[in-house]
Formats: structure tokens, sequence, C-alpha cells
């Protein structure tokens, strides 16, 4: 999970160095996306699937509190977002931290992030970490007393409607945080909705609606056209919802 306050900690804290741009070769563990980027991917415009924006916030209005407790948005803030939940879905609004945690990129690597870990809580159908860079992911928080997200039907592959200024992204879960923070998604993810996708200094504090579905999943789970495709139909379910 990638806070702001503990970024500008190790920042503070060291001297970082810009990374020259290395070959290739530099990095072993890096492989090409084996899934289409999402449509209008780095730019401002994203429009996932056949349904608008307004319409999945439409229906995500009102909040029936399923968390116990509610999520802080990075450290030290105010923990006053809660995890709601109806028929179909769960959802929170925060804002969004980026996560480069997983397979070694030249984007997500240890001089590009201070905070990198190279392991995702979920892993792709061959065993291989997520990639941070070329995957849409996003991370739900740890299961705890406050909220545990399998209680709901989510886990590893469950798709995930990201809006965030009038565009729709699909994403699948792909990996876990803190306990008591909530708002974050991968490089990729942040990349596709026009949202800095810098691991020290990118991300939002702007709304960003995170609708979790507890239908089937994104198989495999590396496959960003599986998440869009199984998410458009998610969606629809979810506005014909009672």
């Amino acid at each position: 999970m990638r806070t702001k306050n503990a970024v500008l900690a190790v920042v503070a804290g060291a001297a970082l160095i810009a990374p020259a741009s290395l070959p290739a070769s530099a990095y072993p563990q890096e492989s090409e996306p084996n899934h289409k980027p999402a449509e209008g991917e780095g730019s401002s415009a994203v429009q996932e699937g056949s349904v608008r924006a307004d319409a999945l916030l439409a229906k995500a209005g009102s909040c029936k509190q399923v968390s116990r407790g509610r999520y802080r948005a990075d450290d030290g803030a105010r923990a006053d977002i809660p995890v709601c939940g109806k028929r179909g879905a769960v959802f929170w609004k925060a804002d969004m931290d980026i996560d480069c945690d997983g397979r070694r990129t030249k984007a997500c690597n240890r001089r590009t992030d201070p905070l990198f870990l190279n392991a995702t809580a979920f892993q792709e159908s061959n065993g291989r970490q997520l990639s941070a860079e070329h995957l849409p992911y996003i991370v739900v928080p740890g299961a705890s007393r406050r909220w545990n997200h399998s209680e709901h039907g989510i886990t590893g592959g469950s798709v995930a409607a990201v809006i965030h200024e009038g565009k729709v992204l699909y994403a699948v879960v792909g990996d876990t945080g803190p306990t008591e923070l909530i708002g974050e998604a991968s490089y990729a993810a942040a990349k596709s909705l026009g949202i800095s996708p810098d691991p020290r200094s990118g991300g939002t504090d702007a709304d960003v609606t995170y609708i979790v579905f507890d239908g089937p999943k994104a198989s495999p789970i590396e496959s960003h056209r599986a998440a869009v495709t199984r998410g458009d139909a998610l969606a629809r379910q979810f506005l014909r919802q009672n």
C-alpha cells in the first residue's frame, strides 16, 4: 500500500536519485503485458463498457454502511470513509494513492518507488506476480474486524468499476493493504484515468468512487479485456437490482 506520508518520509530521509534510462535487459523480470491497455490509456477520455459513470454513481448514491468502522484516506487523516453495500456490490468514495508493487518493470521498481514490494496479494494464472505498470487493479484493505472483504464475496480477480471525473475504468482486485487505510490503485489504473501514476508524487486527493462487484471474477486475473467484459455485465446487472 502506498501512503503519501510514508513516501514523503522516505524521500525526506534519503537522497533519491532519478533513475536513468536503462535497457530492457536491466529489468530481467519485466515482460510484455498479455492484455490490451484500457481504451484511452494515458488520456483524459476513458469510458469502458456500456454503462455511464453517472448511472453507476446514482445507483451508489446512498450508503448503507457494511463496515464496522471507517477508514482513513492517508496516515494521520480523519477516519471518515465507510464501506457501503447494496445488492450486488460494495463501494466507497476515497482518494487514489499509487500501488507499484508486484512484478518489477521499468516504471515500478526500487529506483522509481522507495516503498516497492516485489509481491502482490494475488497472482496471475501462471503464478507470477501482477504487473502494476500494465494491469489496472485496485487495492482493498486487509481483512480485519473493521471489514473483511472476503465476507462479501470479494477476492483476487473480483471486478471493480473505478470512476473519476466522469470516466469509468474496470479493474480487478489485485492487492491488499493496511487494515486502516483505503483508496489505492495500480500505476496502470491511475494512468488510464488520466491521474499521475508516479508512485512517489502521483495519485489524486479528488473523489474516486470504487464499486466492487460480488459476482463472477475476471478470468484470467491478468486479462484486462476479461475485466472489461465481466465488469460491463456486472455493472448492468447492478443497475437492475432493487
